[in-house]
């Protein structure tokens, strides 16, 4: 198979689990405990059906949307996600690019291999920063600065990741960074020689963002000791307002889940929230994003742009968030994978397919506009409330 082949996200997923090591497959692939909200964020679009109209005349399909002050040319964006790096040597720079040829977002994670100036270079369309408040003050302030001076457009604060949340896969192969593995972690990188060649011969790894403050040179530093030592889990609704005054600009906040926490984002001036559970990789047992979306958008929908992730692997999907409100869907594991299976060619091709999905099943919709999908053209099978 190659990445030509592949025709939705499970063909990428198994060229991606054929190419990547155990451990570097496992950390894209796994979630939190029984990783049960991890499953449940896809089969939860399953609980919702479509109802078309027909004979509407569509010829023409503007599936272009406007959220936070960006144009997309399609409904979905590239999540900021970390360490792209180790998935393949083109990281976020494949991504960058192929968000500006589709006309998406894009961002850049704290824990980037790249940095935000070099994406900037890369593609001049909406990019977001996707931030971790840390216990260093300093650091955050920093961080902010950087962010405006290099043309960032959208402050993305993640607010479900005060601490680490239990990946066991990771766990059971010593996954950290820099690599300190496990017997069972090393055996699993001995039979993947192509990657570690190709991992190897180009540039070392490093976090841009994190470069003068975190010391990657000695140790073990994993994924949840970052979380658990270096962020700030006192982290406040005042310490937010303060970061939004500060900013001055289009913010939002990812990960809120509660009707609550939404309404209180929109007082304290947010002008977007995403609605998430980090992918099912923080809170097992936390409900899905998608179930939660039509009760905060009947919140705060008309007074903040709502968007959600989590669980999209379809373009059906996009348009069930979209006909609940959602003003548009963010991508995680969905451009990930094939991002480690084939570099800018996989996640050009993941976004051609999701954008082909969405023309596609919007005609077959009868709606030849993001606007004309809503809540008529849907119905729960177990007639939940929305």
């Amino acid at each position: 198979m190659n990445v030509k082949n592949c025709h939705n996200f499970h063909d990428f997923r198994q060229l991606a689990k054929r190419r990547l090591p155990g451990p570097i497959f496992n950390y894209i692939d796994g979630a939190a405990d029984d990783e049960v909200t991890y499953r449940r964020n896809t089969t939860s679009f399953g609980d919702c059906d479509l109802v078309p109209n027909v004979l509407r005349g569509v010829s023409d399909v503007d599936m272009s949307v406007t959220i936070m002050g960006q144009r997309l040319a399609m409904p979905v964006y590239c999540s900021p996600t970390a360490l792209q790096r180790l998935f393949h040597h083109q990281g976020e720079r494949a991504v960058a690019a192929a968000a500006a040829q589709y006309g998406t977002m894009f961002g850049v994670s704290s824990l980037g291999t790249i940095s935000l100036e070099e994406a900037r270079q890369i593609s001049d369309g909406p990019q977001v920063y996707q931030f971790y408040f840390h216990k260093d003050r300093g650091l955050n302030r920093e961080m902010m600065a950087r962010s405006k001076q290099a043309g960032v457009n959208v402050m993305m604060l993640t607010v479900d990741s005060i601490t680490g949340g239990n990946r066991e896969r990771d766990k059971r192969t010593g996954f950290s960074i820099p690599f300190k593995l496990n017997l069972a972690g090393l055996t699993q990188f001995a039979v993947r020689p192509a990657w570690a060649i190709n991992y190897l011969m180009h540039e070392r790894f490093r976090l841009p963002q994190l470069d003068s403050h975190v010391d990657m040179s000695g140790g073990a530093m994993s994924i949840s000791r970052y979380f658990t030592e270096m962020l700030d889990p006192a982290i406040s609704w005042a310490d937010v307002a303060e970061m939004v005054q500060h900013w001055d600009g289009q913010f939002c906040l990812k990960g809120i889940m509660s009707v609550q926490d939404a309404q209180r984002a929109a007082e304290i001036g947010c002008t977007g929230i995403v609605i998430s559970n980090h992918g099912g990789r923080q809170l097992d047992g936390s409900r899905s994003a998608f179930d939660q979306l039509a009760e905060i958008v009947d919140a705060v929908g008309h007074k903040i742009d709502v968007m959600m992730d989590g669980g999209v692997q379809r373009g059906t999907h996009v348009l069930k968030a979209l006909s609940l409100g959602a003003k548009a869907v963010g991508l995680g594991r969905y451009y990930l994978f094939p991002l480690a299976a084939a570099g800018q060619a996989g996640v050009e091709r993941a976004l051609d397919l999701m954008r082909s999905e969405i023309a596609r099943d919007m005609t077959l919709m009868g709606c030849a506009s993001v606007d004309q999908l809503t809540r008529q053209n849907l119905r729960f099978r177990q007639n939940l409330p929305y």
